[in-house]
């Protein structure tokens, strides 16, 4: 017996107040919110399907709504963000099916419904989002205080921990780069670096006024990043990996100085 083919859901981003960010950058603000359940014809389209004549030349959705984040003109990261299910009305197309199989772009899109933005910090955005906003704040006080309390030690630590792996955990620059690639295959990238990105911001907020070195600050926001990530792959990575993402050894090694 066929299968009917499961329908696509396609997404858009916007800053909280709705605007696609690139047609605000355009000159040609396009709300979301204004246009619920109708269909938008873009302001300003482009002659050359598909391709870039201006900034804001098409309509940008994608199929994954873990790289729901790229390409939207957004920065610096901020949250919230709203996330949007469109669908294209007329013709639409790609730039390459073969490196942007998740893309699509249009001249004309229906505004279906605005849903929860957590998913485009991916499959566990709520798990990220709860790192980023209740446990990074006291953490990277910590991680500062550990730093300056013996830099040459945490340096020497820290470069153990990402070169040298234990029977237990495994070692960080390897962890890291099998982060990396599991939200490639996961199609989660962008929303990996920009839970990284939220993460850091955290970290200098939360330091911003206090008298802590420039390479505590630092430290405290790699550590902040890998623990985001970390909590973004729960369900995907082994402990193995897990636990040198989250720093464990460091941890450990920073309270037995201590």
């Amino acid at each position: 017996m066929a299968r009917n083919p499961k329908p696509v859901t396609w997404y858009m981003t916007t800053p909280a107040d709705g605007i696609i960010e690139m047609s605000r950058q355009a000159g040609t603000p396009v709300s979301l919110p204004d246009a619920a359940g109708q269909v938008i014809d873009h302001p300003n389209p482009c002659a050359n399907k598909w391709f870039d004549e201006s900034p804001f030349s098409y309509f940008r959705m994608v199929k994954r709504v873990g790289e729901a984040l790229e390409d939207t003109g957004i920065w610096p990261a901020t949250w919230p963000v709203r996330l949007w299910i469109v669908e294209p009305v007329g013709d639409a197309g790609n730039w390459s099916h073969q490196h942007y199989p998740y893309r699509l772009v249009a001249h004309q899109i229906r505004v279906l419904e605005e849903t929860d933005p957590w998913p485009a910090l991916g499959a566990s955005g709520r798990e990220a989002l709860d790192v980023i906003h209740e446990q990074i704040p006291e953490r990277a006080v910590r991680w500062a205080t550990d730093w300056d309390a013996d830099p040459e030690g945490m340096r020497e630590r820290r470069r153990n921990w990402r070169l040298c792996g234990t029977r237990d955990i495994g070692r960080g620059e390897w962890a890291q780069a099998a982060a990396d690639m599991t939200a490639y295959a996961s199609r989660e990238s962008a929303a990996q670096r920009w839970a990284e990105q939220l993460a850091t911001d955290t970290v200098e907020r939360i330091l911003a006024a206090t008298d802590f070195s420039q390479d505590a600050v630092h430290y405290a926001r790699r550590r902040a990043a890998e623990l985001t990530v970390a909590a973004q792959h729960q369900a995907r990575l082994s402990p193995y990996v897990l636990d040198a993402l989250r720093g464990v050894r460091l941890d450990a090694a920073s309270a037995v100085a201590a």
